[in-house]
Formats: structure tokens, sequence, C-alpha cells
């Protein structure tokens, strides 16, 4: 299920011109903070429209919960990252402002009845059967959303649906003959599934080393960082009422109970001496790191030594970012905080990635070669076959027989019949994503009289898809796209 997700994940996103407020019921997800360009109210500007972090959040939210709930549940941050969902957040409110650029253009707009009519339609602010504006206020308040925010974004979203409903896609009759021919179409074929399976491999140390010679720079070894480091673990001290009162007075705001208002000094104490001990741990680090840097530390203090690499991290990894980011003519690095102990590290030397040695690089090398190599007999046993093989022979099926396939999976059905309607040869082979190739010999064909398949449906998706991309890549070219955030 991800494998497919991943593959298709642009497919995945919701399509920007149907949404309405599919944000309403979902949580809302963060992920931290991000640095920004000298656009600090922006994250981008499309054209005369910018989209702020706000949105942002609320997107990334949006889908987060998405791809949460068609995993059942097992979507997380680090799978977030894999799919490149802030991307994908930032690129559908792209999208959007393209959109909205277009209707600004042709002036239209959305009026405050229009507006209302599609929220009292909602049945998610309803209460005893009808609109309540109490509870339309509560259910905002509860996916962190005020009234105005809510109200911005779907009117946005209307103003969306109505430019693009100015732009209809529809199937001519002579598309839909031809759609319906080619969904009635039956053939009755022989086939065989050839699988790796098939193919047995023992390869020897002759043939890995002349296949690792072609590819020597395919494997390398990691980047390495020798460093040394000190640390300043958490201090614990006393302060007198003074001390405590004065930071107390200057920094009461930290100090909240779960309504948020700011708790009295007696209630907060406890709060405020841990603040003193963070900041005075914090300064002694400082001072450590200044002492590191001009050589000038107490002799009693322990410096240890490291080697970080991707995969021999002992730290964190921020620690790795932090040290990558030290070169030999700026060494050292400030304090950096790691489960509650602060950590100044000096990079010492830089270990270069260099191309490993065979012995080294055998076990990379052994399923990399195996796969090639039965990949290519696998096709070299399907060309060898296909004018004599023996296989399986269907009834009569058409392009959504998948199910009449017993020999491969659904997916596998589908791929392949796919392939087939397409293809233009009598008797020949497809190869499958899942490297299996599937033999197969038309035995007869002809023409079903099935007058229910939905022709218009299909030849309305298939051009509202190609219009829709050739819409966007048109505004894209119309109206200028800057990205302020980093790290996208």
């Amino acid at each position: 299920m991800i494998t497919w997700m991943q593959r298709h994940k642009k497919w995945l996103i919701i399509t920007i011109w149907i949404s309405t407020i599919a944000f309403i019921g979902a949580g809302f997800v963060g992920w931290g903070q991000y640095k920004y360009g000298d656009k600090a109210s922006a994250v981008a500007k499309v054209g005369n429209i910018e989209i702020s972090m706000s949105e942002l959040q609320k997107t990334y939210s949006r889908l987060y919960q998405q791809y949460n709930q068609m995993l059942q549940g097992n979507f997380d941050e680090e799978k977030a990252k894999q799919f490149g969902l802030k991307k994908q957040a930032l690129q559908q409110l792209i999208q959007q402002a393209l959109l909205l650029n277009l209707a600004k253009s042709y002036d239209l707009s959305v009026s405050d009845i229009e507006l209302f009519n599609v929220i009292k339609s909602q049945k998610v602010f309803y209460k005893n059967g009808a609109f309540d504006k109490e509870t339309y206020k509560q259910v905002l308040s509860q996916n962190r959303l005020t009234p105005k925010e809510y109200e911005s974004s779907l009117r946005k979203d209307l103003l969306i649906k109505k430019t693009v409903a100015l732009l209809p896609v529809k199937s001519s009759k002579n598309e839909e003959k031809i759609i319906n021919t080619l969904l009635n179409i039956a053939d009755k074929i022989e086939y065989k599934v050839l699988s790796e399976n098939m193919i047995t491999l023992n390869p020897t140390d002759k043939e890995l080393k002349a296949f690792w010679e072609n590819r020597k720079n395919d494997f390398m070894t990691e980047v390495s960082y020798k460093i040394n480091f000190i640390i300043q673990k958490p201090l614990s001290q006393q302060y007198d009422n003074a001390t405590i009162t004065k930071f107390y007075q200057e920094n009461r705001t930290h100090f909240k109970d779960n309504d948020g208002k700011i708790l009295p000094l007696e209630n907060a104490k406890e709060d405020v001496i841990k603040e003193l001990n963070e900041k005075a741990t914090k300064d002694a680090a400082l001072r450590k790191y200044i002492a590191f840097k001009k050589g000038k530390l107490p002799a009693d203090t322990e410096k240890k030594e490291a080697t970080l690499s991707v995969s021999n991290n002992p730290f964190t990894p921020e620690a790795l970012k932090t040290v990558e980011m030290l070169s030999m003519t700026k060494p050292y690095a400030k304090p950096l905080l790691i489960n509650n102990t602060y950590y100044i590290f000096e990079l010492v030397k830089i270990n270069p990635s260099v191309v490993k040695s065979f012995e080294a690089a055998r076990l990379e090398i052994l399923p990399i070669y195996t796969q090639e190599k039965k990949k290519e007999k696998l096709l070299a046993l399907a060309n060898e076959s296909i004018k004599t093989f023996k296989g399986k022979t269907t009834d009569f099926i058409t392009v959504s027989d998948a199910k009449k396939l017993t020999q491969l999976s659904k997916t596998e059905a589908v791929d392949f019949l796919q392939k087939l309607f397409t293809s233009d040869k009598k008797r020949s082979f497809i190869t499958l994503k899942d490297s299996k190739v599937v033999l197969y010999n038309i035995l007869e064909q002809k023409l079903l009289t099935n007058k229910h398949n939905d022709g218009s449906g299909v030849i309305n998706r298939l051009k509202s898809t190609m219009f829709n991309e050739g819409l966007i890549k048109t505004l894209q070219n119309k109206y200028q796209t800057e990205i302020f955030i980093k790290g996208l």
C-alpha cells in the first residue's frame, strides 16, 4: 500500500477545484518552525496572491489526516517526510493561487449570500435539524479555526469552483462511440506467467567483480567526521528570594495555568527555579564554548572523541547536521542541547567519501547484480518461449475483466489488461511492474453488444485530467511564483 501511494502520490492530493470544507473534523498537525527569506508575512507569492504560513499549516494538516485515514491510522511524521507532504501542501496552495489569479482577471467573486447558503447547508453545523450559529462557532473552534479564517478559505474554494465551471469539458458522440467500442472488444487468450523465481543464479566472485569494476562509483563509503566534544550537564543551584522574585517579574508571562492565566509567584516558584537553572546551564555552556575556541579550557575538563556518519551517529540527526555545517577553518559549533545536556563540538577531520574495495562492497553488489541478471534472463526466457509456450486459456475477456485472470493478482491483472488492449501484437509478452512477464497469444476476438459502458464518463475524466494539467501549466507561465520558505 505504501509503495503504491508513493508511486502515485501526486494523484492522491484532493483535486483543488472540487474541495469544499474537507478540513472540518480533521485535527491540526504542525511540523515545527521554518526559516524565511525576505518575506516574513508569506511563504510564497503567486501573481498577486500571497500564501501565508497559516494556510500552509492547515493544508498540511488536512493532507496528513487524509493519508492517515487511507492508512488506517498508520501514518506518522516519518512517512509524511517520505511522501514529501510539506511540498505537496505548498504545491496545492500554489495551484489554488494560480486559479484565484485567473478568477481575478475575469472579475469573478463570491457574494456573501452565496457563501452563507453553502455554510448553512453543511450538516456538521446543524442542531435540532437546522443551522445553528453557536454550533458553527463551536465546530470551528474545535478545529482551531475562527469564522473569519474559515469563511475566507471557503470563499476561495467557491471562487475556484466558479472559475473552473466557466471552462467545462464535455465528450462528443463520436468520442463516446470510440470508447464504447474499445471497452467492448473482447479477446480469448492463452497466457502464461513467468517470474524471477524461475531463474536460478550462482554468481562467482569473478562475475561480481566484473560487475563492480563497471560501477565502482555506485559503491562509495560514507562521509564521516572525526570530532572532539565537551559537555555541560544540567545545573541545579540555590537561589535567594530576591533573585526568584526578580526573574518571575521579568518573565511572568512564561508561567500560566491551563486556562492561560498567569500564575501567582507562590504557585509558579518551582517552574521559576527550573527556568533559572536552565538559563544558568546555558550560560555555563556558552562560557565553555568560548573557552574551547580559545584553547583555555580548565585542565580538569573532560574532552571526548567520536566519529559521526549517517549510519554511525551516537547523538541525534540534528547533531550530525550541526557537524556537517562546520569546516576546518570554523571547526567549533555553539552548544547544542541534547536530552537536557549541552554538547559543544570541535571538527577535527573530514573523512571524504571514497570508492569501496570489492571486498567491502560485495554484500551490496550481490542483490543488485542478482536483480539485474534475473531480469535480463527472464526477458531472454520470454523471448525463447513466446512461439511455443502452452498456458491457460480464458473465456472472452475485456479490459475490465481483471478477476478472470486467476494466475495474477488484481493489480497485476489490471496492469496486464491495460497493456494487452493497447498492443497491436497477436502473440507477444508483457512486462509487469513487479518483475513478472506474461506471455500471451490472442486466440479469438469479437465485439460485444453491451451498451451499458459509461463512455462519456471515461472520456470526461480523461479530458478533464488533460485539460486541468494544461490549464495549470498555462497559468504557471502567466503568473510568476516566488517561494520564500526554505527547506522544500
